[in-house]
């Protein structure tokens, strides 16, 4: 068990002791809260129902891990009755240790399946050096995972995206592609044949650092993209690990602000129907405010992180 949350060396004799009943506590409580936000997620979106086969895909990064591991963990206490298989695309990287994962998975009991495909060939061939290889990359992962899941017969296809990736994915769409745009809970897939569920979706990434730090997980990295240091992706990362340090709280509204749209107080037509709107005479609690004086001051709250994506 890795005592993340001490700063400092516990010293022996007594305090040793306090300091290990703290660790245990604090793992204790962010295991409990784990298990909260998954199935807090399960539950709002009907992520999982009666028996469901899930197919979990699992990468051999932190978060497929930690999602796994808490999927196993909500099966067993679970209402309802589904099943999980573990699904891992060996996509042939240099230097892939493909010998971790199905000593992992056989260890921990579950049933899995390794697909071999040499995707990572494709990219190195199609992509020039130095672009972003991560479009591509997902998109043909995508597709064969969908074939996997037929073949396995998966009812629900599972991905370990966390909350954290939702909203850099919703200010990557708004930076750069004109869009209010997210990833959302639950989807059907491109080819309309599956349901496609993110049961970390309520879960931060501080938290299944933290958790993957005390399971000790084999984490495979990803040498094809993890090494491209200047992906947009990441430097969005680096502005909300800001917004996070220097405003506490603001990173959980802007994500709960995800889960409270007001198309009528935005500009898209197609959404709401600005041109056929008439007065009705009746009061709306959630009408004209633009004359109100803000509850917050922006000036104040500018944040310094946006100048990451400047240059």
């Amino acid at each position: 068990m890795n005592a993340v949350w001490i700063d400092e060396a516990p010293v022996a004799g007594a305090a040793t002791t306090t300091n290990s009943l703290k660790i245990e506590r604090e793992t204790h409580k962010l295991e409990k809260r784990l298990c909260r936000e998954v199935g807090r997620a399960i539950v709002d979106y009907n992520m999982i129902e009666e028996g469901d086969k899930v197919m979990v895909c699992v990468s051999g990064g932190k978060d497929s891990y930690a999602m796994l591991d808490i999927l196993l963990k909500l099966k067993a206490r679970a209402p309802i009755h589904f099943d999980i298989v573990a699904v891992n695309l060996d996509q042939k990287q240099p230097g892939f240790p493909e010998e971790v994962l199905p000593k992992y998975l056989s260890e921990l009991g579950v049933a899995f399946h390794i697909e071999n495909q040499d995707t990572y060939s494709i990219v190195k061939r199609v992509i020039p050096e130095g672009k972003t290889t991560c479009g591509l990359c997902s998109r043909l992962r995508r597709g064969i995972l969908y074939r996997v899941a037929d073949e396995l017969g998966a009812t629900k296809v599972a991905l370990g995206h966390h909350r954290d990736d939702m909203l850099q994915t919703f200010f990557l769409n708004m930076f750069f592609a004109g869009k209010l745009k997210s990833m959302p809970p639950k989807l059907v897939s491109d080819d309309g044949k599956h349901i496609v569920i993110r049961p970390l979706a309520y879960v931060a990434e501080k938290d299944l650092v933290r958790w993957a730090q005390h399971r000790e997980f084999p984490i495979i990295p990803c040498t094809l993209c993890g090494s491209q240091e200047n992906l947009q992706r990441k430097q969005v990362g680096e502005m909300l690990r800001e917004w996070d340090r220097k405003y506490p709280g603001r990173v959980e509204n802007m994500f709960t602000a995800l889960q409270n749209v007001v198309p009528s107080h935005l500009l898209d037509g197609t959404r709401h129907d600005f041109k056929g709107l008439k007065a009705t005479g009746v009061a709306d609690e959630d009408g004209d405010k633009a004359f109100d004086a803000p509850s917050f001051d922006l000036l104040s709250q500018a944040p310094a992180a946006l100048r990451i994506l400047q240059g």
